[in-house]
């Protein structure tokens, strides 16, 4: 008899626990199901966009935390925490700056971040810009200024190019950098791509140019970019310095003396500047000057290697954009008497 009171209450027991592991793994079933339809449900993050830096090593907790506080999330952070350990996602995090926004999902987030897709702002150098206008918008930036209060020759050494001056010597482009970057690697994508391009349009140079290094083809080339309104113009203008560099006559180009005057200049190129003598004062002064004058793009890198065969020495600008050629001093009077003075 007690036997089969002790093996009911076997039974009744195995029972109950079979029904709790049932009623288990229906809290489990439901909890993963009722997860699986949350990770795919639209977020309503505010503010939108919510700002998100995870910093480098961040646990899976502090991740959670972070993404709780900048309103990614409106969910316990223990929650949050336990979903990251059990998806296995806490620990793939990427260290980086995020922004999220209304619409987003939970697993759009988590995809974002394990991928370390960061949000990424653009910066765009114009040719034709010099290295101070540079340096002003980089100033305007969410970036880690660590430029600020260096000078150009400071800035150039903590770049690595110590006594390189740097004009020129970065190229017009636009760049894509995380908040928080620093202005430095921002700078630094920029002369590394002027190295490259300058590297390859030395390549491809004429053997005959009256060109020795690929330092001159860059002045040369900023020269142009400077002079040139029109793109179809930009060899022809490239070929005149040739020509005028291979005859030893002054280049006489008014972007180089307004370049030499800096802050004196004030819009307006008078004849005392011209007289005024500088080292980027071409009309002063022989052959190329020391240094660029501004940021040449491509095409411009391009014409100074490969400059158009011309006859022509001189040009004027016709106020259009495009350029008048002539080829002897008596034809360039002539034009410039009718595209700057006005007469007929």
């Amino acid at each position: 008899m007690a036997r089969a009171v002790f093996t009911r209450g076997i039974v009744v027991l195995l029972r109950r626990l079979l029904l709790l592991l049932l009623l288990v793994l229906v809290l489990a079933g439901a909890a993963l199901g009722y997860g699986w339809w949350w990770r795919m449900q639209p977020l309503e993050i505010a503010p939108s966009p919510a700002e998100v830096t995870i910093a480098r090593g961040a646990s899976a907790k502090t991740v959670a935390q972070t993404l709780v506080a900048a309103g990614v999330f409106d969910v316990p952070v223990q929650g949050l925490y336990a979903w990251l350990r059990l998806s296995g996602q806490g620990s793939q995090v990427k260290a980086g700056y995020y922004e999220f926004a209304s619409g987003d999902t939970p697993a759009q987030v988590m995809q974002r971040l394990v991928k370390g897709e960061q949000s990424l702002k653009s910066i765009t150098f114009v040719e034709g810009w010099t290295f101070a206008q540079m340096r002003q918008l980089l100033a305007q930036q969410p970036l880690a200024h660590e430029t600020r209060g260096l000078s150009d020759a400071q800035v150039m050494e903590k770049l690595g190019r110590q006594g390189v001056h740097p004009e020129g010597r970065f190229f017009p482009d636009t760049y894509l950098y995380a908040k928080g970057s620093s202005d430095l690697a921002v700078l630094k994508q920029s002369l590394e791509a002027m190295d490259r391009m300058l590297e390859a349009a030395w390549q491809q140079r004429e053997r005959s140019l009256p060109l020795k290094t690929p330092d001159e083809a860059l002045i040369l080339a900023s020269i142009v970019e400077k002079e040139t309104g029109r793109d179809s113009d930009r060899r022809r203008i490239a070929g005149v310095f040739v020509n005028r560099l291979n005859k030893g006559m002054l280049l006489q180009t008014d972007p180089t003396v307004i370049y030499g005057l800096g802050q004196q200049f004030d819009g307006r190129l008078r004849k005392r500047h011209l007289q005024t003598d500088t080292p980027w004062n071409t009309y002063t002064r022989a052959g190329l000057p020391p240094t660029p004058i501004a940021m040449p793009g491509r095409a411009s890198l391009l014409a100074a290697v490969q400059p158009e065969k011309t006859t022509a020495y001189y040009f004027v600008a016709r106020g259009d954009g495009s350029s008048e050629f002539s080829e002897t001093l008596q034809q360039h009077n002539r034009a410039v008497d009718r595209y700057i003075r006005g007469k007929p």
